[in-house]
Parts: C-alpha cells; structure tokens; sequence
C-alpha cells in the first residue's frame, strides 16, 4: 500500500484525467513543493487510487488482459501505440466495446498521451507478472548437480525446485547452502548452469539492494540491523531488513551483505574472484558464520575474515552491519 496522499485524481479511470497525468506544469508545481532539505514530504501525492479489489476486478476480463498483452507484442515499452494498431492487434469486432475495456486499464495501468498508449509501471508488473509465469505457472525440478562443495562436510552439493523456490544443499549431510524464492518464467530455455548463474545474480541483486535501504520489493526504505542468536536459524548472528513501507522481511548471513562492497570486491579480484560471478553460495563467509566472530555485544560489532590466495581481509560491522574497518593480513 501507497504511503502516499490519496487526495487528487478521484477519478483516474477517464481518459481525460490520463491525458493530465504527466502534465509538465502539474510536475513542476509537485518539485516546487520539496523543502529546502530535501524533504519530500510535502511533495509527495497520489494522482490515482485503485483498491485492491478494484485492481482484480479490472484485470478479471479476458479483453483487457489481451490488451496489456498486445501493448507488450506491439513494444509499448519503447514508445506509445496506436488505437488502431492496438484493436487490429485485439481479437474484437465492436470498436465501441474495446475502446470501453481500454478506458477501464488507462490511468493506472497504462498511459494515454496524444501519440498513444503506452505501459505505467503498474500495467509493466502486470505483465510480467501473467506473461512470465510467476502468477500462473507451477514447476518443479528434480535434483541436479551443482559445482561445489559442503562448507559443513566438504560434500557434493545438489540443486532442486520445488514450491517456487529454488534450493542448494548437501547431498551428503542435508545441510542448506541457499534456498530463496526464484520466479518459475527463471527455469525457461535454460540450462542448469545458466539457471544458477541466473539465480546468483537474482538473489545477489535482491540483498545487495536490501543491505543498501531499498526493498527489493517495493523500493520502500529498508533498516538493516544485526540480529543475536536469531530464532529457527543455525547462525549466532545474523541480518535482518525490514522495509516500512510493504514489511518485506529478508534474513540472512552478515557475509552476504559484503558482496556489494568495495573493499571486498577488490580484495577478492586481485586474486583472481570475481564476486559478481562466483556463485555467492561457494564462499563459507557468505552461508555460514564460520567465519563470523563477535567481537562486542554492547554495542553488536562482529568481524568478518575472508580468506582467499593465501591472504585475508578483516571485516569489522557496527550493529547496523556498516562497515567500521578492514585490515589486510597477507
């Protein structure tokens, strides 16, 4: 939910109030509003309101779904469609009945200007959300290989998907590597190797936004803080983000949080790693506290070593897992 005013735009769902949408002057008048530090605040308002249940209701109907789809085929990311390339596109014989379910998706969903239609951002997740299977489509994968071994018992590792959620662990000792939700539209013309390339750098790119205050969710601000001894986990530490605005909650090792960062990535290239390709799941510092040490509870400090080339980077975080001091033993 918007954390938004919901003041203006009562009545978004006209074709008029879509074509005031991006009115320059109404954006500049919004600009003029933030205050001298920046604060958005008084700024910040809503041009529409779509309930919940209104938003399912809409895209109940098969014609409106066929017309977010045609708007995709026709490329309306790249720039605005026609009307009439858009009912060409549209199995519908009655103009008067496509321009009514066209109508019901401009404003919130898509975007009417004088050259066409085109996607808002919402109209965008919709699609991706019903033309990549991630609504619509359950899959499963049986087990397959995975390059690596055990941090716990130095075993071979296995990959499988089940309940959209994509898993690496232990054939060995049944512990868990990683396990993270993964969109089933990520199994598709690829190969097991491709799909855990894929799923690295998802996973990488969710926490790495996360560790940075942004949801990966809903781009809401996220507070990140370390956790002591964290309940149903196998770890003495460990992080948590929250963001306020959607609650998404994510959890996992502190090592994790390092592979954004800057010292870390360039201790780890001088040696040959490259971390933004590595799968992050082959590195005990980033699915283990093995290598986690608590060095103060008041206030939470832990330090992270990493090994790599016969060298080690220190890693010391504060409570709110911002890096406070690296040392290079070699």
């Amino acid at each position: 939910m918007s954390q938004f005013d919901r003041t203006a735009g009562a009545d978004a769902g006209t074709e008029a109030d879509a074509a005031t949408e991006t009115d320059p002057a109404a954006e500049a008048d919004a600009a003029a509003e933030v205050d001298a530090d920046g604060d958005l605040t008084a700024a910040l308002r809503t041009e529409s309101r779509v309930l919940p249940a209104e938003v399912f209701a809409t895209l109940g109907n098969d014609t409106r779904v066929d017309i977010l789809r045609a708007l995709l085929e026709l490329g309306a990311d790249e720039e605005p469609v026609s009307f009439t390339d858009l009912f060409e596109r549209v199995d519908i014989d009655d103009s008067a009945n496509f321009n009514y379910h066209l109508r019901q998706l401009t404003g919130h969903f898509v975007k009417r200007s004088d050259d066409g239609y085109e996607f808002r951002y919402p109209g965008r997740k919709v699609v991706s959300a019903i033309f990549t299977g991630t609504l619509t489509d359950r899959a499963q994968v049986g087990f397959f290989p995975v390059d690596g071994s055990c941090y716990d018992c130095d075993g071979d590792l296995h990959g499988w998907y089940v309940d959209d959620t994509l898993t690496v662990g232990c054939a060995d000792c049944g512990t868990i590597q990683v396990s993270y939700p993964f969109p089933s539209g990520g199994l598709d013309d690829r190969t097991t190797d491709e799909l855990l390339q894929a799923f690295h750098h998802y996973v990488r790119h969710h926490y790495c936004l996360a560790a940075d205050g942004v949801c990966p969710e809903c781009t809401g601000a996220v507070e990140t803080t370390l956790v002591r001894d964290p309940d149903e986990e196998d770890l003495d530490v460990a992080v948590e983000h929250v963001c306020g605005r959607c609650n998404y909650r994510l959890r996992s090792t502190v090592g994790v949080t390092l592979l954004d960062h800057a010292e870390t990535l360039l201790f780890f290239s001088e040696r040959g790693v490259d971390l933004n390709t590595e799968p992050f799941w082959t590195f005990d510092w980033c699915v283990s506290d093995e290598r986690t040490t608590v060095v103060s509870e008041g206030p939470l400090r832990v330090r992270l070593s990493l090994p790599c080339g016969g060298d080690e980077l220190r890693v010391l975080v504060d409570e709110s897992v911002n890096v406070v001091e690296t040392t290079l033993v070699e």
